[in-house]
């Protein structure tokens, strides 16, 4: 049922009346809304599962089984059986184990990736709005350069630079593409509050320059930049497993990996689709939980959301 206007006024009233913060309010309107559940869901379950999985998983993502080898052919892959509930790979080892222990290196790859991305991007962001004139000119042109490129083909072209693909190097190209969005954002917050009266008085004050940025401008302006690290994670996980895909990524091809096992199944789609559908199916569900929570938590911080 749609919510009226009177209804909308009232709610806002007694948010005000009750003295309710900002995050108390997002985090209210965040409980309320079906695909923040499902985000969070979704983002809980493969965060305990990728944190758990060398313990879950029955088998190493090496370990090669007799019992699946004897029934490898040219043109057959074992599917489930008793012990193993995908089945097997092309090589023989336990398909069900190595999505498992995929899962870790994923979250891995798209937390570090984004962490360095944002930090740098903090930086970044917070001296140009922070200092203005030609460091901001320099800082916007350069990340003006970088937000032209597609992201997808950044992070192939810097990829590319390396010597030898590894998980480094994936780790290192997706979060450069990851910086300029960032830093852009920060950019734009830092300046609306450079005229703050809150940011007014304490230079009227004496307080230095560092110390207003970094104690009055910055824990106002990262609330955006928090949020589009939610969104970010989900485009991270996607870029990491298109480079593994492509071949940049880890080399190691016993490393248990969803990009990699998708890349490797291409070979084996007319003799058992499931090893390239459920590393496929995998990606999507996680990056549409990060996606979920991410759009969900900028409406709720959104203050146009909550007139």
């Amino acid at each position: 049922m749609t919510t009226t206007w009177l209804e909308r006024r009232r709610s806002r009233i007694d948010d005000i009346a009750g003295g309710r913060s900002l995050s108390a309010e997002a985090f209210r309107r965040l409980r309320r809304e079906p695909a923040a559940i499902a985000g969070g869901i979704i983002i809980g379950v493969f965060v305990v599962v990728a944190a758990l999985a060398p313990l879950i998983a029955p088998h190493s993502a090496t370990e090669a089984f007799p019992q699946l080898q004897e029934n490898l052919r040219p043109g057959q892959i074992p599917g489930p059986q008793e012990g193993f509930p995908l089945g097997s790979d092309q090589l023989g080892r336990d398909f069900f184990s190595r999505m498992l222990l995929a899962s870790q290196q994923t979250l891995l790859v798209g937390v570090l990736a984004t962490l360095i991305g944002l930090v740098v991007g903090v930086v970044i962001g917070t001296v140009a709005g922070a200092f203005g004139g030609w460091v901001d000119t320099l800082l916007m042109r350069v990340t003006d350069v970088l937000l032209a490129i597609p992201s997808l083909l950044l992070a192939i072209s810097v990829a590319a630079l390396a010597a030898s693909p590894s998980q480094t190097t994936v780790i290192i190209a997706v979060s450069i593409v990851s910086v300029p969005i960032f830093a852009r954002l920060l950019r734009g917050s830092m300046l609306s509050q450079r005229h703050s009266d809150h940011v007014v008085a304490a230079t009227a004050l004496g307080v230095k320059r560092p110390a207003v940025v970094l104690r009055h401008m910055l824990p106002n302006a990262i609330g955006p930049v928090i949020v589009q690290a939610t969104l970010t994670l989900a485009t991270a996980i996607l870029d990491a497993a298109a480079l593994s895909f492509l071949g940049l990524g880890d080399a190691d091809p016993g490393r248990a990996e969803w990009g990699l096992m998708l890349a490797q199944a291409q070979t084996y789609l007319d003799v058992r689709p499931a090893l390239a559908f459920y590393p496929a199916i995998a990606i999507i569900v996680v990056a549409l939980g990060f996606t979920l929570l991410g759009e969900s938590l900028r409406e709720a911080i959104d203050p146009k959301g909550r007139r």
